[in-house]
C-alpha cells in the first residue's frame, strides 16, 4: 500500500498563468503535454502552508507545519483507461528543513530549502521566499475580494475551481532522472475563494530562457483556507529514454 500522509491546507495561494501552448510544451518531460484551457497552457505558483502534517493514523499533535512553494505546469497524459490530467512541478522550495531532507527519499518530491516572508492582515495577504541558493526568488501580494473577474481562461469560478481540482495530481522531477514522482491530493472539503494580485515577481516566470516575452501572462489568483487533506504517493510515472 501506498504511503498516505494528512494534513490541513492553512493557507494554499494559486497564482496562475496563461501561457503559449509551445512554449509550456517546451519545459515538459515526455509522456506529458500541456493540458489547454482554450488557446492557452495553464502554469502558476502553489504557496502552501501545511499544518498538521504527519502519516495517516497518528494524532495530529504531532504533526508539523511548513511553508511551501511549487512551481508548477497543468499537464495531460495518455493513460490506461484515456487521458488524464494534472501538474507537472519542475521545481518545489520548503522553509522546512525536514521536507528538504526527506523530499525525493521518503515521500514524492526534492525540495530546496528557502527562506520564507509572511504577512497576513484582514483581507492582504504577502508571501515571498528566496531560495538557499538565490536562483528562485518570489513574492506575491494579494488581497481577498467577493467576485471572480478578470480571467481571460476561466469564465467564472466554478470554472476555476473545477479545473485545479481535477488537477490534483502532481508529478515532481525526482532523484532519479528516469522517472517523475507522484502525490495526489484528497480531500472532500474543496473550496477556493478569488483573490486579486496586486503584485508578483518571480524569477522562474520571468526567466526569458524558458518564457519569452509576452509568453507568460498572470490571469487569475485563487485561495484556499483550513482544508483538510490527505496527500496519496502514487506509483511513479517513467520518463522514455531515447533509443
Amino acid at each position: 500500500m501506498m504511503p498516505q500522509i494528512s494534513s490541513v491546507i492553512e493557507r494554499r495561494l494559486l497564482v496562475n498563468y496563461r501561457v503559449e501552448p509551445d512554449v509550456a510544451a517546451a519545459l515538459l518531460p515526455a509522456p506529458l503535454r500541456p493540458h489547454l484551457v482554450g488557446d492557452w497552457a495553464v502554469a502558476g505558483i502553489c504557496l502552501i502552508r501545511l499544518g498538521r502534517v504527519r502519516p495517516v493514523g497518528l494524532p495530529s499533535v504531532v504533526g508539523v507545519r511548513s511553508e511551501n512553494a511549487a512551481h508548477r505546469i497543468a499537464v495531460e497524459w495518455d493513460g490506461p483507461d484515456g487521458v488524464e490530467s494534472g501538474v507537472y512541478i519542475p521545481r518545489r522550495d520548503s522553509g522546512s528543513p525536514l521536507n528538504v531532507l526527506l523530499g525525493g527519499r521518503l515521500f514524492p518530491g526534492v525540495h530546496s530549502f528557502a527562506r520564507f516572508d509572511v504577512e497576513e492582515s484582514g483581507h492582504d495577504l504577502h508571501v515571498a521566499y528566496t531560495s538557499r541558493d538565490s536562483s528562485t526568488k518570489v513574492s506575491v501580494d494579494v488581497r481577498t475580494v467577493d467576485e471572480f473577474e478578470g480571467s481571460a481562461m476561466f469564465p467564472d469560478l466554478a470554472a476555476a475551481s473545477d479545473f485545479f481540482q481535477r488537477g490534483r495530481t502532481g508529478f515532481s522531477a525526482s532523484r532519479d532522472d528516469t522517472r517523475l514522482d507522484g502525490l495526489e491530493l484528497d480531500t472532500h472539503a474543496w473550496q477556493v475563494s478569488p483573490a486579486r494580485t496586486h503584485a508578483v515577481r518571480s524569477t522562474f516566470f520571468e526567466d526569458q530562457t524558458r518564457f519569452p516575452r509576452g509568453s507568460a501572462t498572470l490571469d487569475c489568483t485563487l485561495l484556499m483556507r483550513d482544508v483538510p487533506a490527505v496527500w496519496n504517493v502514487t506509483a511513479p510515472m517513467r520518463i522514455p529514454t531515447m533509443a
